[in-house]
């Protein structure tokens, strides 16, 4: 998974879910905590979130990453590119499709016409 992909799960996830905590976001998006603390902190460098801190209900020091009013915006811009490369591994997959099912209906064919073939032979009507 690219950066750009895990940086646009992470926007996404956390526009939702600002007080998840590093592991459960790493869960989320499949990616290892490392992975998700450095490009947390890229987005937080970069300006697209901040980081707030509280108190959790069990006495542990949380924090809550939110999405300043860039990164709302870069998140938009990202969904637009992913949106576009989807559409796109989206239609090159209906074409595969289309040339597996041309593909499944010529052998069908060619196989029901040798049967037919077989069937001539025994009945004598191949002579």
């Amino acid at each position: 998974m690219n950066d750009d992909h895990t940086s646009y799960g992470l926007l996404k996830t956390l526009e939702d879910n600002p007080g998840l905590s590093q592991r459960d976001l790493a869960k989320r998006l499949g990616v290892s905590l490392g992975k998700v603390n450095f490009c947390l902190n890229a987005l937080i460098e970069k300006g697209w979130l901040k980081v707030g801190n509280f108190r959790s209900s069990d006495k542990k020091l949380a924090y809550a990453y939110l999405l300043t009013p860039q990164g709302a915006e870069q998140k938009a811009r990202l969904t637009m590119q992913f949106l576009q490369i989807k559409m796109r591994e989206y239609e090159l997959l209906r074409a595969e499709i289309a040339e597996l099912k041309l593909e499944v209906d010529m052998r069908a064919g060619q196989q029901a016409k040798h049967r037919s073939g077989i069937v001539n032979e025994i009945a004598g009507y191949g002579e």
